[in-house]
């Protein structure tokens, strides 16, 4: 995650971070990218099931009716074997997580362990009895999906009613005192909604929004022609950076995020050094806590049937299963090649991502993009859109 409001506009200082000497178990959530220590937030895909059909789930989800893989009883060991290892945060997920009829008991479950618990959801399922219930658990926050207006929406998640039904869910959460954000893949199909996005966030007041880039992945794999070109990408990018600040500067500020291409975080202080030179020296530390792209490390994933995975969007690869060993002895078995390379991936990429200057604060970027690409775990992410001059091969 590359903080735009964070970085760009000054809500955060390297001091912020060091004050709590980079520990991800003391870090507030608005600090954790730039802990020290990398312990890694997990994403759990505790359902494959979901309500919605999108076009771009990177789950390729079922339909909503079905069994699950993981029982309670086996998701409370999971959790267990989470807290005690260190793992800062559970981000539940899909599917669409609400379908589960447990998902509350078990969000309680990690809390009460001293996790932070969040979810991903597509919000339709978000009634003002379940944002009671989701509120007195302790739910750090509620991320739900937007991708665009009502009818590009809609289109997107191919059932009628899904915007308006998501719009009450994030109305319910607000009403419960729930932290709430909105989520944005950007693709060609709703680059052009990226302002109705920031209407929103200022309509609605909503604190927080997350900008993702497309990864190649499950459906969304289907959409790679659909991705921003280089320079799309640029003008996108400097349109959130463009709105973020007026936000701030109307007295409005709101958290902004962009997600999936650590490009941005280069970008961002290329552009601070033209407007803001001693702010770019203090973005430039903020960076390298930050380390860019941490799959595989810093974010691991748990798919519904107990595989563990570098992230959320890389399924292709599996370390092992919970079902048969503990997170915490996978993610921390050297033996798994694969996995102890993604632990030092700098030492590994290759194309212009081995001689670019950003290496350390990009992190060589999304290795599933990559493959997915070039075939080759370890090439360039086709995804970076600075040039060879900017990133000084050239």
């Amino acid at each position: 995650m590359i903080g735009i409001s964070k970085l760009y506009c000054g809500q955060v200082e390297s001091s912020d971070a060091l004050r709590y000497g980079r520990d991800s178990g003391k870090l507030p959530s608005h600090l954790l990218q730039f802990s020290a220590d990398k312990k890694p937030v997990v994403v759990w895909n505790m359902t494959q099931r979901c309500n919605l059909k999108c076009v771009h789930c990177y789950a390729h989800a079922l339909e909503e009716n079905g069994t699950d893989d993981i029982s309670t009883p086996q998701a409370k060991a999971l959790i267990d074997d989470l807290a005690t290892f260190g793992a800062p945060v559970m981000l539940f997920s899909g599917g669409e997580p609400l379908v589960r009829k447990d998902l509350v008991e078990l969000a309680h479950y990690a809390t009460s362990k001293g996790m932070r618990a969040v979810i991903s959801t597509n919000g339709t399922l978000i009634t003002k009895e379940k944002a009671r219930e989701l509120k007195e658990v302790g739910l750090s926050y509620v991320g739900i999906s937007l991708d665009g207006g009502e009818e590009i929406h809609d289109r997107f998640r191919a059932v009628p009613g899904s915007f308006k039904k998501a719009l009450k869910g994030i109305e319910n959460c607000q009403a419960e005192g729930l932290k709430v954000g909105l989520r944005f893949t950007i693709n060609k199909r709703n680059q052009s909604e990226v302002p109705t996005l920031f209407k929103l966030v200022e309509e609605l007041e909503v604190p927080r929004i997350c900008f993702y880039h497309l990864v190649y992945s499950g459906r969304g794999s289907e959409l790679i022609k659909e991705d921003l070109d280089h320079a799309e990408t640029r003008a996108v990018v400097d349109m959130i950076m463009d709105k973020t600040r007026d936000l701030f500067e109307r007295g409005k500020p709101k958290e902004v995020l962009t997600v999936d291409n650590h490009a941005d975080g280069p970008y961002v202080w290329m552009r601070l050094l033209k407007e803001d030179p001693k702010r770019a020296e203090e973005v430039f530390q903020l960076l390298q806590f930050n380390e860019g792209n941490n799959s595989g490390r810093g974010i691991g994933c748990i798919s519904w049937d107990g595989k563990v995975h570098a992230d959320q969007f890389w399924r292709n690869h599996t370390f092992g299963n919970v079902l048969e060993r503990p997170f915490s002895e996978i993610w921390n078995d050297p033996s798994i090649e694969l996995l102890a390379k993604l632990k030092d991936k700098k030492a590994h990429v290759g194309g212009r991502c081995a001689k670019c200057r950003f290496l350390p604060i990009c992190g060589g970027n999304f290795r599933a993009r990559a493959e997915a690409w070039y075939g080759d775990i370890w090439a360039q992410d086709p995804a970076c859109y600075l040039t060879d001059e900017e990133i000084g091969i050239k």
